[in-house]
């Protein structure tokens, strides 16, 4: 997911490389946005992806407020279904393809009806331009009642280390509709690398500097999960965060993580991940330390946490 709400980035072509090597060390599900830019983003990665386009997954997201000629972004959100299929458009010709994987409404959209967002997508699934679709940070009565209208594939939510809230309602509702789970923020925003800490300064623009949790007070109360990822670090001969995404790997089979990167390093240091194996009671013996620490602080700000977890209004009837 190349972008910069994580500080600045290096180059255009840098990006596009640091894709390619992804696809070179066997990385086929690629998740980007309209509104990572905007727009920029589906066009590094269609760029990037379109010498092997049809060996990857591509998934990307529409429903903000945001001008599709201009690309500029205004308040609010537009999941409206006169509005979709034009933003799927733009989204094709900058991802350089015919079919977009995956489509997710980005947020749930207060203003309009889920009924009507799903039937927009079934439209485009019907006419081959979408293969599945999905929600991001859903209210859970609006997962049932798009799956209902038109059958979703997954859900994408924050779940990490440092925020389980999926765990209690979301996962397994996924379990009973046989839904997948996408994990953003898989290494809460690069604080269970470890290479975060209380002293740590943000760069200008840097989402994190917004993060309640990212306060120095409340990194200091947390770093008790980094000791905890240094320890089982040591023991197993993995970094803090291979071991955040192995944690996420093994909460279930239909559990899948996406860490971003911007650099190769870390790109590679992710994909280690998957050489980590928890034997015996290992998994059962982490979780219980993990209860035991107490997370400070919210995942997100409060005007952008209460874009989550949002019930779609009912459609009127007729």
């Amino acid at each position: 997911m190349p972008g910069n709400l994580y500080g600045p980035v290096s180059s255009r072509a840098n990006m596009i490389s640091l894709i390619r090597t992804a696809v070179d060390q066997g990385v086929t599900l690629f998740d980007t946005a309209e509104a990572y830019g905007p727009f920029e983003s589906e066009r590094i990665v269609g760029e990037a992806l379109r010498p092997v386009r049809d060996h990857v997954v591509i998934a990307s997201k529409f429903g903000w407020n945001i001008d599709l000629e201009t690309g500029e972004r205004g308040p609010g959100f537009n999941s409206r279904p006169e509005h979709i299929g034009p933003a799927v458009e733009g989204m094709l010709k900058r991802l350089r393809t015919d079919h977009i994987d995956l489509l997710y409404q980005h947020r749930v959209d207060p203003a309009v009806p889920i009924e009507d967002v799903a039937g927009a997508v079934g439209e485009l699934i019907s006419a081959g331009k979408v293969r599945h679709w999905g929600l991001s940070e859903p209210g859970l009565g609006t997962v049932r009642r798009a799956h209902a209208t038109q059958p979703l594939t997954v859900i994408q939510n924050e779940y990490n280390l440092m925020w389980r809230g999926a765990e209690a309602e979301v996962l397994p509702l996924c379990e009973e509709l046989g839904l997948g789970f996408v994990c953003w923020a898989p290494l809460a925003y690069g604080f269970t690398t470890g290479t975060i800490n209380p002293a740590t300064r943000f760069a200008e623009g840097d989402f994190r500097a917004m993060v309640p949790r990212n306060s120095r007070a409340n990194m200091t109360a947390n770093m008790d999960l980094v000791q905890l990822l240094l320890d089982w670090g040591v023991r197993k001969g993995a970094t803090p965060g291979q071991l955040s995404l192995a944690w996420l790997q093994a909460q279930r089979p239909w559990v899948v993580p996406i860490p971003s990167a911007t650099r190769t390093a870390h790109l590679l240091e992710n994909l280690g991940a998957e050489e980590f194996i928890w034997e015996g009671d290992e998994l059962s013996e982490f979780n219980t330390a993990l209860d035991g620490i107490t997370i400070e602080g919210a995942r997100l700000p409060a005007p952008i946490l209460a874009q989550t977890g949002v019930e779609a209004p009912p459609r009127p009837p007729s």
